[in-house]
């Protein structure tokens, strides 16, 4: 099975590489130089923030050592906030941003391959069974416990000899766990001593930037919905959905999101949707359960940020409130307050 080479640009599309280590330590970084190369610490930082809002790592920069350099700078970004949310949340964004990046290589199958390598796969050619990849039961196991879908029961598998047949976007999604993980363990550093000033004070801004969505997944959401509480944005997605008017793809997902996130079960919000003229029950059953976590990657999907509804034309009515919040849900839960 061809593999493929891994060049200077992969190592910055995939800094977490063990090649790309070595690439780190040739680079002979030490926390001082970091902090002097004001590019490397800012795009270290947008590395962190754009993971904390949208679970991406940013636009990558033209110049890939200094992309390389960032990606080390943010690791001690992270440790330095010593929040645990934090730590996996810039996991999972580093290790989604790779599985968007996998699929959308020009030749994603040999450079699949070399990644599934470096994790040290048992991973050759599935093309006998009309398959991209044949992979070790054991990483099939280990990488798709937390997956609940249909697609990912070893029932619905190819199995021959211990080895389990998948296409590219399979194997690709098993390796954004594995991915996860391994940054996840780089992570795992209770304090950073010493460290330099900047360091600390970008810190604090994650920690204050973080805070608003952290509290969604921390603070304890009212047992009962609120509707006073919604944000102008889903209270005008709310009123079309109960007029039965159609609703674009970004306002459905929004509208859906939010409702489960704040205690709405998924057959409310099904029913919800029965009234619209293009309802279809299991198409509409398996989106809301998708989103709730219920389905595939097991991860409950929260509503875009407000920039993202902006951009969309989702945000509507904004109120004085809107111009202190990041995201919906933060909305929702300062409005409780102030209610109260």
């Amino acid at each position: 099975m061809e593999l493929a080479v891994i060049s200077i640009e992969d190592y910055a599309k995939y800094p977490f590489l063990k090649q790309a280590s070595s690439q780190i330590k040739e680079l002979d970084l030490t926390i001082q130089n970091l902090v002097e190369d004001r590019f490397v610490l800012e795009r270290a930082q947008k590395r962190v923030e754009c993971a904390i809002l949208d679970l991406t790592t940013g636009q990558m920069d033209v110049d890939r050592r200094k992309e390389i350099s960032s990606f080390a700078a943010s690791l001690i970004l992270v440790i330095a906030t010593k929040k645990p949310w934090i730590k996996k949340r810039y996991a999972l964004a580093v290790a989604k941003t790779a599985y968007s990046q996998l699929l959308n290589e020009k030749n994603p199958k040999p450079k699949i391959a070399a990644i599934a390598k470096d994790f040290d796969w048992d991973i050759s050619d599935g093309s006998e069974a009309y398959k991209d990849f044949r992979i070790g039961f054991t990483f099939y196991l280990k990488n798709s416990a937390h997956m609940h879908g249909n697609e990912w029961k070893l029932v619905n598998q190819i199995i021959d000899k211990g080895k389990v047949y998948l296409n590219k976007d399979k194997v690709a999604r098993l390796l954004q766990e594995e991915i996860k993980n391994r940054i996840e363990k780089r992570l795992d550093i209770a304090e950073l001593k010493n460290l330099p000033e900047d360091i600390n004070i970008i810190a604090y801004k994650l920690n204050a930037l973080a805070q608003d969505i952290m509290g969604q997944e921390t603070e304890e959401m009212p047992k009962v919905v609120v509707q006073a509480a919604f944000p102008p944005c889903i209270n005008a997605l709310y009123a079309e959905a109960a007029a039965a008017h159609h609703l674009s793809h970004i306002g459905r997902f929004t509208l859906t999101s939010f409702l489960l996130n704040i205690g709405m079960t998924p057959e409310a919000v099904n029913e919800m949707y029965k009234t619209f003229s293009d309802y279809n029950e299991r198409l509409t059953r398996y989106q809301i359960e998708h989103i709730a976590g219920e389905r595939g990657s097991a991860t409950q999907y929260k509503p875009p940020q407000c920039s993202v509804l902006q951009t969309h034309g989702v945000c509507k009515n904004r109120d004085e409130l809107c111009r202190r919040i990041y995201h919906p849900l933060g909305y929702y839960l300062k409005k409780q307050k102030i209610q109260k």
